[in-house]
């Protein structure tokens, strides 16, 4: 078997496409803490589904926007 498959994510280049928004205001804005913005960021941490629906709502994009899961069929 493989290396187990990640969900990989956006976030960090939509922070810096909406105004250089920091790690801090991103987890004020959907209530979690900044080192779970970084966990989560770093792809150490997958948020549940209700966190990655806020992160999408604020930035104004669909979840396919911020997070993805690489196809492994071949």
């Amino acid at each position: 078997m493989g290396k187990p498959t990640r969900v990989t994510n956006s976030i960090r280049a939509l922070r810096f496409a909406h105004g250089e928004m920091t790690q801090a205001e991103l987890a004020d804005r959907i209530g979690v803490t900044r080192q779970t913005i970084i966990a989560i960021e770093q792809c150490r941490y997958s948020p549940s589904l209700e966190v990655a629906f806020q992160i999408a709502r604020v930035f104004r994009v669909p979840l396919d926007d911020v997070f993805g899961y690489p196809d492994t069929e071949q």
